[in-house]
């Protein structure tokens, strides 16, 4: 008698279950994010607005890039939440992207954001660039610790530096801006070229990821790892035996940035998601991994990031840098793609 009268409460338990879960807006969201993030970043969403499921699309930014391109006619994402500034000027670009201020966008510094009215994209944190040094490894060979980018074209970093490949890496897409930026394009001929040409020399290896060279220096496959700021802090406060370099030329960065696609069949859970993203409350969870976030004052002191980071950092024209990219990467790719990791 029991189990007749539990059977049927268990059966309208799993109804109302899957009821509640059918009632939930489901968004789709592309995403570069760090696979560490977007627990934090959905959950702390979901406090506040239950009813929104996010599924996640997510790979390195130069991927999910060339994917939401691809699907320009046919887009099955809601969202773009975490992906380089750079990427997004393109969508921009392509007509792809639905303006929109969030509630929060008067709190965000102009810099960091779109700048036509309402904003297409948005920055949520700068991600920039550090060479991740294995101090360990670095010792068994005599190699000293870089403070240049020029440093590493030192005979005696032949084969140890690793560095993403910019063609699927949006941090190796902002070094290869930076380098031209600061050296010259001149179609190919300038000293930004003539520096990669070099840096090619000491190359390990170009990874599809802009954390796997950091990772690597701080397993010790090799002594040093073109990254970022982030994936070296948080390797280091690992225990890592790394020491964080940014070099005194000058650093190239980006934004994790947010848009809202357009011809989402979801744009007001889209907006709320917007409107979330740009909150204080989002900004300080992206300040516990990132030094500089878009709205000032927000990020704490993160240990090993040098306090005037943000004024080594280089200034960057997104919407220029978008406008570049496919010749730049056709030609970045023609002199260096040999020593590419091969993609799975």
């Amino acid at each position: 008698m029991q189990v007749t009268k539990l059977l049927p409460l268990a059966v309208l338990a799993l109804l109302g279950a899957a009821g509640a879960q059918a009632h939930k807006t489901q968004l789709t969201v592309y995403t570069a994010l760090e696979n560490d993030q977007l627990k934090a970043y959905q959950g702390a969403f979901n406090q506040v607005h239950p009813d929104i499921d996010i599924q996640w699309v997510r790979d390195s930014t130069g991927v999910i890039t060339a994917k939401l391109l691809a699907e320009k006619d046919s887009p099955r994402a809601d969202v773009v939440w975490g992906v380089a500034a750079s990427s997004l000027a393109l969508l921009k670009q392509n007509g792809m992207l639905q303006p929109y201020a969030p509630l929060n966008l008067d709190a965000l510094m102009p810099q960091y954001r779109d700048t036509q009215s309402p904003p297409a994209w948005w920055g949520m944190n700068v991600f920039g660039a550090t060479v991740c040094f294995n101090t360990v490894e670095a010792s068994k060979r005599g190699i000293a610790q870089p403070a240049s980018w020029q440093d590493l074209l030192k005979p005696e970093f032949k084969g140890q530096v690793v560095m993403p490949n910019p063609a699927s890496s949006g941090t190796g897409y902002f070094d290869v801006a930076a380098w031209l930026q600061l050296w010259g394009d001149d179609a190919g001929k300038g000293g930004g070229w003539k520096y990669m040409d070099a840096l090619h020399q000491n190359i390990a290896q170009y990874t599809h990821s802009g954390s796997k060279p950091c990772n690597m220096a701080a397993a010790g496959e090799y002594v040093a790892g073109i990254s970022f700021e982030y994936r070296g802090h948080s390797n280091k406060a690992k225990g890592a035996p790394i020491a964080l370099v940014f070099p005194k030329e000058g650093l190239g960065w980006d934004l994790e940035a947010f848009a809202i696609h357009r011809g989402t069949k979801q744009l007001a859970a889209a907006k709320k998601l917007a409107d979330w993203a740009s909150s204080k409350d989002a900004m300080r969870l992206y300040g516990k991994s990132f030094a500089i976030t878009a709205q000032p004052g927000v990020a704490p002191r993160l240990a090993h990031i040098p306090a005037d980071y943000e004024s080594r950092l280089l200034k960057m024209d997104f919407d220029a840098s978008a406008a570049g990219r496919a010749a730049t990467l056709a030609e970045w790719t023609r002199r260096y793609g040999a020593k590419s990791e091969a993609k799975k």
